[in-house]
């Protein structure tokens, strides 16, 4: 978290670009972005061109230890403080995404990720994985890389990793 806010603190202004041309590769494909709390990355400049060809949502936590639901979201939605500080449509359309944009505390050059120890992500990428072909982009700052990661048989591989210096793919 630490390397993490310096960061955020020090991020330039087109630190979404990457996502951005990434996303224009799937114009019309569902997906879902996120709302950035504290330090995260900001992916609403590129949630916001794509919202512009496909539906968009964002995640929206219902109960500890189940699924992430996705609500409809427009860069004029109408939003509500939700769970951990993320803020949530006030009115949520449920969604299903094809793409997910993924917030994390670090990643590997594997495609793996940290995320913050909930397992929402992991299980949300599973259910969808086991009915269609999902798609995992983590997006952080590059300087949360870090390969001595601790994961476990249930975290979920990312299928790329966009930071605002550039793209992994696996």
């Amino acid at each position: 978290m630490a390397r993490r806010k310096i960061a955020f603190d020090t991020a330039p202004p087109d630190a979404a670009a990457h996502l951005i041309a990434v996303l224009a590769a799937h114009p019309g494909v569902p997906l879902s972005g996120f709302l950035p709390i504290r330090t995260e990355i900001d992916p609403i400049p590129a949630m916001a061109c794509a919202a512009a060809h496909a539906p968009v949502g964002v995640p929206v936590i219902e109960a500890p230890g189940q699924s992430l639901r996705f609500a409809r979201w427009t860069p004029e939605t109408p939003l509500v403080p939700g769970p951990f500080g993320a803020k949530v449509p006030a009115n949520p359309v449920w969604m299903v995404p094809e793409i997910l944009i993924v917030p994390l505390l670090a990643f590997n050059r594997q495609g793996g990720r940290l995320g913050y120890g909930g397992g929402f992500y992991d299980r949300t990428l599973q259910a969808l994985r086991a009915r269609r072909r999902t798609f995992a982009i983590g997006f952080a700052f590059a300087a949360q890389q870090d390969d001595a990661l601790p994961l476990v048989s249930t975290d979920q591989p990312l299928d790329m990793i966009v930071t605002e210096t550039g793209v992994l793919r696996f």
